[in-house]
């Protein structure tokens, strides 16, 4: 009995061990040494968006490229998507001890990096935010408040249910959208068709609801952003951020011109420099 009851408690903590090594809502890798930097990729996007930009970092820092859950094959979790990957990425620089990380982020990546830095303004290094804003439904749907943005509703039906061949055609048309690099279409396209689709469908919704526009305010580190100017004109661009980041006392803007939302596959040379810009300083 004694030895039954040995072995019934070295089986509950391999579990919780087992149960706690799979919390994480993402994959990581990490290359090269030095200060640390968290990328976190834009929706659906794996870490590989990062590859230029770890090859120019490495050498000097330690870079943690995170693919989130349900994109590129990381196991999906259950709604609230966004939210989670927020506090799961707090747990992972508690666990591994990090030290005032800078944070480099793509799209809804850029907004993560936000959502944590006005959270707990003393953590992190200076932000790197590629085409990303606080508020997305501010600029999609302009007189619908975030918080009236609900899981249930007829546009999410229609696109969890749309077939294979339906969405493929969606993905396609969101690529050529996203990107003036004709030869990086596919690869967007194959990121967005093998997304765990619920989580495409509800993890945007998130992006949606969340407004951090009055928390910008909280940001204490320094902020530097990049921002593609197609297909609306710099002129409308420019306005759009100054009235997205009215609330942030400090930052650096940068446009890219020529460039969509992709700007690491637009206009690279230019995006590898501005990154060694902000990390020379």
């Amino acid at each position: 009995m004694y030895h039954i009851k040995i072995l019934l408690t070295l089986f509950i903590f391999a579990s919780i061990s087992l149960l706690n090594a799979q919390q994480d809502p993402f994959k990581v890798e990490i290359v090269g040494h030095g200060d640390p930097v968290l990328l976190f990729p834009g929706f659906t996007c794996t870490g590989e968006i990062w590859a230029d930009t770890v090859d120019q970092l490495k050498k000097n820092h330690e870079c943690h490229i995170f693919t989130f859950a349900g994109f590129g094959g990381v196991p999906a979790v259950e709604k609230p998507w966004l939210s989670k990957i927020k506090v799961g990425v707090e747990h992972y620089i508690e666990k591994n001890k990090l030290i005032k990380p800078d944070l480099l982020g793509h799209s809804v990546g850029g907004a993560l990096a936000l959502w944590l830095a006005s959270d707990h303004p003393d953590n992190y290094g200076q932000l790197i935010l590629v085409d990303a804003i606080p508020a997305t439904a501010a600029i999609m749907m302009p007189n619908v408040r975030s918080e009236d943005i609900i899981y249930d509703n007829p546009y999410n039906d229609q696109m969890l249910n749309m077939s294979d061949d339906e969405f493929k055609l969606i993905a396609a048309q969101m690529a050529a959208g996203m990107t003036l690099n004709e030869e990086k279409r596919d690869q967007l396209e194959k990121w967005i068709t093998t997304a765990d689709r619920k989580t495409y469908v509800y993890g945007y919704t998130d992006l949606l609801k969340l407004d951090l526009r009055d928390q910008l305010n909280k940001i204490k580190t320094p902020v530097t952003i990049l921002a593609a100017t197609e297909p609306y004109g710099k002129e409308t661009v420019a306005k759009n951020y100054k009235s997205q980041y009215a609330a942030l006392a400090d930052y650096k803007i940068f446009f890219a011109e020529n460039a969509a939302h992709f700007i690491m596959y637009d206009r690279p040379t230019w995006f590898l420099e501005k990154i060694k810009e902000a990390f020379e300083k």
